[in-house]
């Protein structure tokens, strides 16, 4: 799909969790995320499987609680690569760290969204569309946009206004993943 929403990050770290289990190779949750960064940036936070704030690569997480948001993504039928976005020389390189602390959405940005509006315009239009609603950024290097709401119906409402031939899905953000809460059943 090549929406920058973790898809292939997710299976890989779906698969070292669920061999680890099955072979009995008893690795620690930090020697899996160190496995798992040299598969992708995206990986160890799949393998951490709980809300976190991430620093490093990816690699430095920490757990966070966070209400629970509902997300209208859309897929603009494009699809962005990640290594293209990566490697332009307009990338911003020294953007300021964030502390969590001082975390809100309102104050946060992708650097990579203005670069990839520019270069897809249906990307740009997509995100166009979803802030008229509500507060929207895309995903990763993209393709997907999303919008954050506070309750799943008004997703659901501004779903209902998309084109038909629209792609999209509505999903309720948690605080841990399904995967991690039937590994914790089984204990």
């Amino acid at each position: 799909m090549g929406g920058g929403i973790g898809g292939g990050s997710s299976n890989a770290a779906t698969t070292l969790l669920v061999l680890n289990k099955l072979w009995n190779c008893h690795l620690s949750e930090a020697e899996l995320i160190a496995l798992g960064l040299t598969l992708g940036a995206d990986v160890p936070i799949f393998i951490y499987g709980k809300t976190a704030f991430a620093e490093g690569v990816g690699e430095k997480l920490e757990q966070v609680s966070l209400s629970t948001k509902t997300y209208l993504v859309l897929f603009p039928d494009s699809h962005v690569s990640t290594a293209e976005i990566f490697s332009l020389p307009n990338l911003p390189r020294n953007t300021a760290k964030i502390n969590f602390n001082d975390y809100s959405f309102d104050n946060t940005h992708n650097d990579c969204q203005e670069l990839v509006c520019e270069r897809d315009p249906n990307v740009a239009k997509a995100l166009h569309w979803l802030l008229e609603y509500a507060p929207s950024r895309m995903t990763g290097t993209g393709s997907c946009v999303f919008a954050m709401f506070e309750h799943r119906q008004d997703a659901l409402n501004v779903q209902a206004l998309l084109p038909k031939d629209s792609i999209s899905f509505v999903a309720n953000g948690v605080s841990t993943s399904p995967l991690h809460r039937q590994f914790q059943a089984q204990v």
